[in-house]
């Protein structure tokens, strides 16, 4: 396949998402001419330079690993000046830009070569040469990911241009339900025959085939209003805020519940729960009962999604998916940053508030913020601890009212009494 459309497609970051999702869906489309890539390893941009520009990528489907290449990708690093200067040129003749980096926290630097400073100079150079209008797709995972980018480019740009800007481009917010990793051990890579990024690296890039992300939909003025994406896969939805909270607090809450009983049960695999006695009803039913019901009493009418039979359609094709082999997910992966998940807005914390919210009790998910408990803490299984010494801090920022949190500090207590009975289900 080569690239013969007529667009051009700009990224920052060249991890599993941008290489996996971003990158080959336009490949795929047939609508671009030019695909860019911004990577700040100067080793990994050698390294696809040298390979023709090209690279490779692992799609676990439900019964196999196929593998696919991408290309030819012009990949620059923006901490050089002169790749600097043609990443920002594709800015300027880009309709499509994909941000997908570890972290909100990344958008700005004091560094020259920052996106938020990247992304400023070719979206003004983009006005100054009438360039075409362009959307930008922030896929870290925060719900107000394209607004906080917004703020922060517009910052780097002199008040005087920011609405000749700010008519040129759309930030869009993502919900991206694709599961991928990055595999780093040779000797996995070898043994699950997968194809490196580049023959040269010892790093293999997995993602499943699943495709379906949806995005805000873009509107211009009244004048333009007419904006055609050629990365058309992706589903727009006019208010996107019930979709990111199924994505946070259900498909990431049961994807983390899942890796917690993992530990606790003694897997390495999230697949090697379907042996475990109980496990996968369990999940399916915190997944259902808990935060299934909970955004259908919330969210009823706006969406199919939010009907019984549309949410029940979403949590066995995702426990199907989560369970998939082929995926290779960890129990540590899926389970790291255990702190950040029992966050008081976060996946496992914020669907127990959301189902208490909805008049539900989550006693599932209290199991999951315990097995976390017991990873920041492993004394909470064979002491009795003062839990709120410990969770407390993990929410002060959020200034919680006080019988919320007695709320969730008991029903964790409860669980955590569970877990040392070692009644998992």
């Amino acid at each position: 396949m080569t690239l013969n459309g007529t667009r051009t497609y700009v990224g920052f970051g060249f991890g599993a998402i941008q290489a996996g999702l971003f990158l080959y869906e336009a490949y795929h489309s047939g609508a671009f001419r030019r695909l860019v890539v911004a990577e700040i390893v100067p080793e990994v941009v050698e390294r696809v330079r040298q390979t023709n520009h090209r690279y490779a990528i692992n799609i676990a489907q439900p019964d196999r690993v196929s593998s696919a290449a991408v290309g030819p990708v012009e990949i620059e690093n923006p901490a050089v000046e002169t790749d600097r200067e043609r990443l920002i040129d594709a800015i300027v003749a880009a309709e499509e830009i994909g941000t997908a980096i570890p972290s909100v926290t990344f958008y700005a630097t004091d560094e020259p070569h920052s996106l938020h400073r990247v992304l400023a100079e070719g979206l003004r150079r983009k006005v100054a040469v009438n360039g075409p209008r362009c959307v930008i797709y922030a896929a870290e995972n925060h719900h107000r990911a394209a607004q906080i980018l917004e703020a922060t480019v517009m910052d780097a740009i002199p008040p005087r241009d920011q609405d000749a800007v700010r008519s040129r481009v759309r930030f869009l917010n993502t919900v991206i339900g694709k599961m991928s990793g990055v595999i780093t051990d040779g000797a996995e890579i070898q043994e699950q025959r997968l194809t490196p990024v580049t023959p040269s690296e010892q790093r293999a890039f997995l993602v499943e085939a699943f495709n379906r992300i949806l995005i805000t939909k873009a509107h211009f003025d009244a004048f333009h209003p007419f904006f055609r994406r050629g990365i058309a896969v992706f589903e727009e939805k006019d208010n996107l805020q019930p979709f990111e909270e199924a994505k946070l607090y259900g498909h990431n809450a049961t994807h983390a519940l899942a890796a917690y009983l993992g530990r606790m049960s003694g897997v390495e695999r999230l697949s090697e729960l379907k042996a475990v006695p109980g496990a996968i009803p369990f999940l399916r039913a915190a997944f259902l009962e808990e935060s299934g019901q909970s955004l259908i009493r919330k969210y009823g009418g706006q969406d199919s999604l939010f009907t019984p039979a549309g949410y029940r359609h979403y949590v066995d094709d995702l426990l199907q998916r989560m369970m998939n082999p082929y995926l290779r997910d960890t129990v540590e992966r899926v389970g790291r940053d255990p702190r950040r998940k029992l966050g008081w807005d976060d996946r496992l914390i914020g669907t127990m508030r959301l189902a208490l919210s909805q008049g539900i009790t989550p006693h599932r998910y209290a199991i999951g913020a315990a097995a976390a408990l017991a990873i920041i803490e492993p004394l909470v299984l064979k002491q009795d601890l003062p839990l709120a010494e410990i969770l407390l801090p993990l929410w002060a920022a959020q200034q919680p009212d006080d019988e919320e949190v007695a709320t969730i500090l008991a029903l964790i207590e409860e669980s955590v009494a569970r877990l040392k009975s070692e009644k998992l289900f």
